[in-house]
């Protein structure tokens, strides 16, 4: 398993909170908070475009 650097839940309005992480190699994680251990993982930067897209409201029904 990969050492991952998990930075602070992010909240929507009435939803679950998610956190992001980052591993050595600079791969990029996302998991629901308090449940790190089943993560989904991809690039950093496809991770970053799917959060980018959801604050523009390009997906917010995903929070």
């Amino acid at each position: 398993m990969p050492v991952i650097a998990w930075e602070r839940p992010f909240c929507g309005e009435g939803s679950t909170c998610f956190r992001i992480g980052t591993d050595g190699e600079g791969n990029a994680y996302i998991a629901v908070a308090g449940q790190e251990d089943t993560y989904l993982t991809d690039t950093r930067e496809a991770l970053t475009t799917l959060i980018r897209d959801i604050k523009a409201g390009k997906a917010d029904h995903l929070l």
